[in-house]
């Protein structure tokens, strides 16, 4: 089990909870992410067996911790939808909503 902890305490299993990998383009130089426009810093995006979205945010610098937060439908699919991936169920009224 690889227990992550949200900021109030609470935790979930990263061995059960669906990954979303944030999306990477090439610049010339370096793979910057889409999600962060930065070369150092990531995002990873979970959903937990629990049905809860949880965003994390890594970085290349010292002394920066991993940083896990929960996030809403809206900013699920929001998140998804910039990252190139298809809309999930769970936040498909969200996704709908985005439509032009």
């Amino acid at each position: 089990m690889k227990r992550r902890t949200l900021p109030d305490g609470r935790w979930f299993d990263l061995d059960t909870a669906k990954s979303f990998d944030e999306d990477t383009y090439w610049n010339g130089h370096n793979h910057i992410s889409v999600a962060t426009g930065s070369q150092w810093d990531h995002e990873c995006l979970y959903r937990t067996a629990s049905g809860l979205w949880v965003l994390e945010q890594t970085s290349a610098y010292q002394h920066v911790q991993d940083m896990y937060m929960q996030i809403d439908n809206d900013a699920a699919a929001r998140w998804l939808v910039r990252n190139g991936h298809k809309p999930h169920p769970a936040c498909a009224e969200e996704y709908a909503a985005l439509e032009l």
